[in-house]
């Protein structure tokens, strides 16, 4: 049984990286200046918003809104 799931991760991996070789050997035009900028936008918004959420977790956590309520 183990050696079936060993056999398979591989196959998966193989499949992965031959997938990942052909979509970089792809033929074509060059991707235009409005992508990049496109890209470079939006992986920017995903890290603020990424780093923007860590700040806010940490917030809560030092504050103590993550304990639960103690009722008196």
């Amino acid at each position: 049984m183990r050696a079936l799931l060993i056999i398979l991760l591989l196959a998966m991996l193989g499949a992965a990286g031959y997938f990942a070789y052909s979509a970089m050997a792809v033929e074509g035009e060059p991707i235009p200046t409005e992508g990049y900028v496109a890209l470079a936008l939006g992986a920017g918004f995903s890290v603020i918003v990424g780093v923007g959420l860590m700040v806010l977790l940490f917030f809560s956590s030092r504050r103590g809104y993550d304990e639960p309520p103690h009722f008196r």
